[in-house]
């Protein structure tokens, strides 16, 4: 579940490599493609639900695609200075691309901000569809 809060980190698809893990080990039978298919559907929605909620943050905060870019392009900012890297990485990113194209201070911040609160609200998702996903499995082979 650490991916899960990590916006680097595919949780949920790792959540659904180990339920490949355990099909291999323990037998397919109580996984049905009903199952599989509405995971598959769960990772992708974790997906694009963290993407999008980095987008939103920024663009309710008033920021530009510059700062969208920046902040995606700080999240892997957890490589370099790890665990700190997380939301530092993004803030940092949204506010470089603010102040690149020439912003205020104040905007660039209010950018950075609205990433830092994207990414919160995405790892709280990602969270919630991985619990679903694991709930799920746990009913299904139980």
């Amino acid at each position: 579940m650490f991916g899960l809060i990590l916006p680097v980190l595919p949780g949920t698809a790792l959540i659904l490599a180990g339920f490949v893990v355990y099909g291999l080990i323990a037998g397919f039978e109580s996984l049905t493609w009903g199952f599989w298919l509405g995971q598959v559907l769960l990772v992708l929605a974790s997906h694009l639900l963290d993407y999008l909620a980095t987008v939103l943050g920024v663009r309710l905060q008033g920021g530009s695609r510059a700062a969208v870019w920046g902040a995606l392009l700080g999240t892997l900012a957890v490589f370099v200075i790890g665990p700190l890297g997380i939301l530092l990485g993004p803030l940092a990113g949204a506010v470089a691309g603010e102040l690149l194209l020439g912003q205020s201070h104040d905007r660039a911040l209010r950018s950075g901000f609205g990433t830092v609160l994207g990414l919160l609200l995405g790892m709280a998702g990602k969270l919630l569809l991985g619990s679903i996903m694991c709930l799920w499995f746990v009913l299904r082979v139980w």
